[in-house]
């Protein structure tokens, strides 16, 4: 659930990681698929304890995606899996209304989609079973990621977010630091028949955000700015182009404070990391082995920032840098077709914790079952890595495939697993 962890900031939620120190290593992307092939490798020799992977069974799986694919962009024009295409929840494109209202000014443009990208990103969690969000301009109701997703845009565009006075389309530091929790609820639509898992903790989030914001101004600048993100990306990119890896790692140590400290090595908090005794460097026997990086959401905002950093003349080179996101679908995807079984049968009918060694496994083991799956959906399209890289696979794709099959076995398209998750992670 979506609760507690955001009430009280750690401790070391200002401390920056310093130069040379063995935590800088686990806060890459790089190190995702490393750690995650690690505990793949042990699976394929049959050494880990929850999970056993069936690669005869992939071929099946990707002509699932590969038709799943079809189905939903029959031309093979998929966009990014970001979190634009639940703006376009029920066909209704509701970011260009705004577009059309901003300036003239490319990287203004850049600076505003870069606020709404960051701030919708974060405040989606799982809204819990009951809640809806009927939206008035559409008269759609919607649910889950989607509604989450519009209610956060409108939100936006109500200026809760913003510093200044007839400028709503803004995330400024000393907005969000303030927001009320009122003021959230009104923007998510509760009310006593209508409730949201973790209201408090998600205007808590917000407020955190706001805090470190202004406390990293050679990121955000000062006045502090979520969109700022963007002249720091510039600044840094050469040819007006910047590396993904070069992306996430900017976006976990300016926005990793804001995570509630789970794990920390030498008093640096590693986010979304983990504990798996198959997890390894490749030099091993050093500070981080047993560490298992994940950094979903901080990967999915990356994702999310591809298209308005495209659409300014920022290029974002190395796509497949990125790796495929360990959550409900993708990994549902992989049970629900047989890639991974479970070799304790109990797995699929208890409730987990996130940290539990058996989710861990799970999530490393979809990380490379879904570069493997890419390369075989590719190879069934016809298509070619640089033309259909891993974040237009997932769009497809992956989520949308691990979404289909839930629906077609289970009531309400229920997840095969189920985890106690606090919204952080999942």
């Amino acid at each position: 659930m979506f609760s507690s962890p955001y009430d009280e900031a750690p401790a070391t939620w200002h401390t920056p990681v310093p130069a040379g120190h063995p935590a800088a290593k686990l806060l890459t992307a790089a190190a995702v698929r490393e750690r995650c092939a690690a505990i793949m490798a042990a699976a394929e020799r049959g050494d880990t304890r929850h999970l056993a992977w069936q690669p005869t069974r992939l071929p099946a799986a990707a002509e699932y995606v590969a038709d799943t694919i079809r189905l939903r962009y029959p031309t093979l024009d998929v966009p990014y899996h970001s979190r634009w295409r639940h703006f376009e929840a029920a066909g209704v494109d509701r970011w260009a209304p705004l577009a059309a209202a901003l300036p003239d000014d490319a990287d203004e443009r850049a600076r505003t989609r870069i606020d709404l990208a960051i701030t919708s990103v974060l405040l989606d969690a799982g809204a819990g079973p009951s809640w809806r969000y009927v939206d008035l301009a559409t008269g759609c109701t919607l649910t889950r990621s989607e509604g989450l997703g519009v209610a956060s845009l409108r939100l936006f565009a109500s200026g809760a977010f913003s510093a200044r006075a007839g400028s709503p389309f803004r995330a400024d530091a000393e907005a969000l630091s303030a927001l009320p929790t009122a003021v959230a609820a009104q923007g998510f639509q509760v009310a006593g028949d209508n409730s949201l898992v973790g209201l408090e903790g998600r205007a808590a989030l917000m407020r955190r955000l706001g805090d470190v914001a202004t406390a990293t101004p050679a990121v955000f600048g000062a006045p502090a700015r979520l969109g700022h993100l963007y002249d720091y990306l510039v600044a840094h990119s050469r040819d007006r182009s910047i590396s993904a890896a070069f992306l996430v790692a900017t976006l976990l140590r300016a926005l990793g404070p804001i995570w509630p400290s789970r794990l920390a090595l030498d008093g640096v908090p590693l986010g979304d990391c983990w504990k798996h005794p198959a997890a390894r460097g490749p030099s091993g026997d050093d500070a981080t082995d047993g560490f298992v990086p994940f950094h979903k959401l901080t990967q999915w905002l990356a994702y999310s920032l591809l298209e308005p950093l495209d659409e300014a003349g920022l290029a974002v080179t190395g796509l497949d840098q990125l790796t495929g996101l360990p959550e409900y679908r993708n990994g549902g995807l992989l049970l629900d077709t047989g890639v991974l079984v479970p070799i304790d049968p109990e797995f699929l009918r208890r409730t987990h914790e996130v940290g539990d060694e058996a989710i861990v496994e799970w999530r490393a083991l979809t990380v490379i079952g879904l570069d493997r799956m890419a390369a075989a959906v590719r190879d069934i399209l016809g298509l070619t890595a640089q033309s259909f890289p891993l974040a237009r696979v997932l769009e497809g794709g992956t989520w949308a495939a691990g979404r289909r099959i839930a629906a077609e076995r289970r009531e309400r398209a229920t997840p095969p697993v189920s985890v106690a998750s606090d919204g952080t992670v999942f």
